[in-house]
């Protein structure tokens, strides 16, 4: 861990290195007259927008949509099927199938699926205007980093992974409470213009009904990830004659709760970011082309009992696509079943840190169980 004293109070890293963007973005955190005890970056931490991407933010009594980001809730299922091996052929099928069923990146299913969370949402203006899309939007994987994928895993079984998040649930809430902040920080002063860290008190009107948006975009993320996986599963267990699914872990990434830590209640945004309390199992994914692991917690309060949700970005979207061809993505995915990548290379292996090195960075808050290599791969 690395200490940085360049703020209001210190900024502990646990990154080899991070980029100046994404430095001056903890410093801006450090410097707000709320935040308490320290800065915490993740060893995947990169530029986001106001606050870093693998950044953890305790603060005392406000609360900053743009520090839980715009996929609220967004999170890994890592289910450990009873299947010891699976052919190249299986793999293709399922792949392909999975393109062709479950619907990805803008795509949305034709009819309305259910969840308990439609019969009694929170009277909240922005939940009720996306309600209707929800129900269609419900059970699809999105675009961007997010993924489906078949791995190997260091214990002998086939395991399936999701990573999705709330869709435009978690988009909307976001942006139009932070505009709710905006304004009314022009009154209050909480954080300085331009930054994009406007806050709203916990226990105001719209910071209990930001906070309540929030908690509720967090339970659509995690019923949205599961819809997912019964498809992917539905799929798997086709093509491959499994009878069960062992053992589920499930974690989100992007959300603010209400904690206790160094002797206070406080409130804990993790943006990029999981919770490792002692003993609480984790997934820190790599990218496409490479190994993901299942970790335990070691409940390490320098970190706000945090870890990396992954491996990071090591270049934005943006240079991952003036940067890296065809070749060199194709050439990085060898071995692995996908089908290809369009013209968008964001997601190249190349992108990211490199995995090894960040779970090594990062020994003190997590113990690794389970190393995951992947096998097919399935992008929004």
């Amino acid at each position: 861990m690395k200490i940085f004293s360049l703020g209001r109070i210190p900024i502990k890293s646990w990154a080899n290195e991070v980029e100046e963007e994404a430095l001056q973005q903890a410093i801006n955190l450090s410097n707000l007259p709320f935040a308490h005890s320290h800065i915490a970056l993740m060893a995947d931490v990169h530029v986001g927008f106001g606050m870093p991407i693998g950044g953890v933010l305790a603060s005392k009594g406000v609360i900053i949509p743009n520090a839980v980001g715009v996929d609220i809730g967004c999170g890994i299922i890592a289910a450990k099927t009873d299947i010891l091996d699976i052919s190249t052929e299986q793999l293709e099928n399922i792949v392909d199938k999975a393109h062709r069923t479950i619907p990805l990146g803008y795509d949305h299913h034709k009819k309305p699926r259910d969840w308990e969370g439609f019969n009694d949402p929170p009277n909240i203006k922005v939940i009720f205007e996306e309600l209707d899309s929800a129900r269609y939007q419900i059970g699809t994987l999105g675009g961007g980093n997010h993924f489906m994928s078949i791995e190997r895993g260091s214990d002998g079984h086939i395991w399936l992974m999701v990573h999705s998040g709330s869709r435009n649930f978690g988009y909307k809430i976001a942006h139009y409470y932070n505009k709710v902040a905006n304004k009314i920080n022009e009154t209050t002063k909480l954080s300085p213009p331009k930054q994009g860290l406007a806050g709203l008190y916990l226990d105001s009107e719209e910071g209990q009904e930001y906070f309540t948006a929030m908690n509720y975009a967090l339970e659509f993320a995690r019923e949205n990830r599961d819809q997912l996986l019964e498809q992917f599963y539905s799929i798997f267990k086709e093509e491959t004659n499994s009878k069960q699914i062992l053992e589920k872990i499930i974690i989100h990434h992007n959300y603010a709760a209400i904690e206790t830590h160094f002797g206070e209640k406080i409130i804990v945004h993790r943006k990029g970011a999981i919770r490792a309390q002692l003993g609480e199992l984790g997934i820190i994914p790599g990218s496409m082309g490479t190994p993901s692991y299942i970790v335990e917690g070691l409940g390490n309060e320098e970190s706000f009992k945090s870890c990396s949700h992954g491996a990071g970005r090591v270049m934005s979207r943006k240079m991952a696509n003036k940067m890296i061809t065809k070749e060199m993505a194709d050439k990085a995915m060898e071995g692995i079943v996908y089908k290809g990548w369009r013209e968008d290379l964001s997601e190249a292996p190349m992108a990211y840190k490199d995995i090894e090195e960040v779970i090594e960075n990062q020994k003190d808050l997590i113990k690794p169980l389970i190393k995951l290599e992947p096998l097919g791969v399935v992008k929004g």
